[in-house]
């Protein structure tokens, strides 16, 4: 597994202390991206939290999943969450370390009191003693929260004092931009009240089994019974998945808090099993936990952003937009069309992009994108995507033969060598492209286009002319045991692609 490491200084370790009877939460922050360029220590709030406990607990949560691997849980993982201030809120993101769990606390305009919310994204430093400290908060005392350093702290100290150099994976990094892509096509499907969110989520199984003879699917969905959700096996029409029911352990920490629970998802037609977001409402804020499709199967390998980077019309699209962001809370898509002279598809491409970037990600509840700068290099979640360096060298080494030309409607239908196999992609109604692959047969597109298909869409603009179709190259035969290991990107157990 490829990975680097992330270097994170901080002045001093954040801490939860009280003074005169009011607690005091600094939060510190590593470098990070700002309005005015890099910052190694930005401040992005001083002021208070209409709900402390509440925001507590749900920092604690962030910090739970930025803890955690939810398979394969003998293996460490621990990375400090990232905030962004967008100017009237704080985001508080992390991820597992199997790449399976999202997790966003949102403190929103109403859950800030007194004072002006900056602009920009770091690290911020959550050490043990403070979660013990805030896990220890009780009572309705005022709470203080500055992100980033003081006053005091800028002028007297030398340097970091703190530093941490953590293992960062680069499918850690492809999660992040999976996530947003997934959660775009999200709809609410459920709304439960704060008593029928509690009753539900306490009887919910610590363990789930995933169904291997039935292709993958997962053994848990729920459906709306009045005013609560109802488990079955079986995805119904109206099911929401529930992939791997423990993995929603972190929303414990503020059930008490809770005013609603939202549940969001796609449309399930065929059955398969899919993502799932599931947000508390507290007091000024939503903390959100965005599940992958199954509990060994990580964001990273899921393929929502491929079509997006295999274009060069939408890498130029990015560049357009991308000077177009401003911070904003809510990115207006409309708007930024307006500006930008693109049509909406060709925004929305744009912003999928930049969200492999880290520079943008999506918020079911407003349905918006809103822009944040992740502080890591994250181009290398593009540069080392397995499909799309695959893609890369089959264009690079003239693999792609397309039998429909360029100018002529239509479906197109192209011949992709690799090795010693040669693959038929033929595009289906919607502007599907399916393949002769394993990949194709097993997945049907639901973990993106396979490495065959991808350098398809980039081919009229970077092959010669197509070979005759009087003299076809070999076609592999239909995909068997005995020729699938041939044809066949292997997949981690986690699902990521190599």
């Amino acid at each position: 597994m490829s990975r680097s490491v992330q270097a994170l200084a901080y002045a001093r370790p954040s801490a939860l202390t009280t003074e005169g009877g009011t607690g005091l939460l600094g939060l510190e922050t590593s470098g990070g991206l700002t309005p005015v360029g890099r910052e190694a220590h930005p401040q992005f709030f001083a002021g208070f939290l209409s709900s402390p406990q509440a925001a507590a607990r749900g920092l604690l949560a962030v910090a739970d999943v930025a803890a955690a691997r939810y398979y394969q849980r003998t293996l460490r993982a621990s990375l400090d969450p990232v905030v962004t201030a967008g100017g009237d809120r704080l985001r508080f993101e992390s991820f597992s370390g199997c790449c399976g769990v999202y997790a966003r606390l949102d403190v929103l305009p109403e859950g800030l009191d007194g004072a002006d919310t900056g602009h920009g994204t770091t690290n911020v430093d959550v050490n043990n003693p403070l979660r013990e400290a805030l896990s220890r908060l009780s009572g309705d005392e005022p709470l203080h929260l500055r992100v980033g350093p003081d006053e005091l702290a800028v002028t007297t100290a030398d340097g970091p004092v703190v530093e941490k150099k953590v293992p960062l994976p680069d499918r850690w990094l492809r999660g992040f931009a999976e996530a947003q892509v997934i959660t775009a096509g999200f709809d609410l499907r459920a709304e439960l009240s704060a008593a029928e969110a509690v009753r539900f989520l306490r009887t919910l199984p610590r363990t789930t089994t995933t169904g291997a003879g039935a292709g993958g699917r997962c053994s848990l969905w729920v459906v709306p019974a009045g005013r609560t959700l109802r488990p079955t096996t079986r995805p119904v029409p109206g099911a929401v998945c529930l992939p791997g029911p423990e993995r929603l352990t972190a929303l414990q920490r503020v059930l008490r808090h809770a005013t609603a629970l939202r549940v969001y998802g796609p449309a399930a037609p065929d059955g398969a099993a899919t993502a799932a977001a599931w947000e508390v409402t507290l007091p000024g804020m939503r903390l959100t936990l965005t599940l992958s499709p199954e509990p060994s199967r990580g964001f990273s390998g899921e393929g929502a952003v491929l079509e997006a980077l295999a274009t060069d019309e939408a890498a130029a699209d990015a560049d357009l937009v991308s000077v177009l962001l401003s911070w904003e809370p809510r990115i207006d898509t409309a708007d930024l069309a307006a500006r930008s002279g693109l049509s909406p598809q060709r925004v929305r491409g744009a912003l999928t992009r930049l969200g492999t970037a880290g520079r943008v990600g999506y918020d079911a509840a407003d349905a918006a994108y809103f822009h944040r700068e992740l502080p890591y290099d994250a181009g290398r979640a593009e540069a080392r995507n397995p499909r799309l360096t695959a893609a890369r060298a089959l264009l690079a080494d003239d693999a792609v033969h397309l039998h429909t030309p360029t100018a002529t409607a239509g479906p197109r239908t192209a011949t992709v060598r690799s090795g010693e196999r040669h693959y038929q992609v033929r595009e289906a109604a919607g502007g599907v492209l399916s393949c002769t692959c394993q990949w194709w047969a097993d997945y049907r597109g639901r973990r993106g286009p396979c490495k065959h298909a991808l350098p398809v869409r980039r081919a009229p603009r970077a092959q010669t002319p197509p070979v005759p179709t009087t003299t076809p190259p070999p076609t592999a035969p239909a995909t068997t045991a005995a020729t699938a290991p041939a044809a066949t990107t292997p997949v981690t157990a986690a699902g990521e692609t190599r």
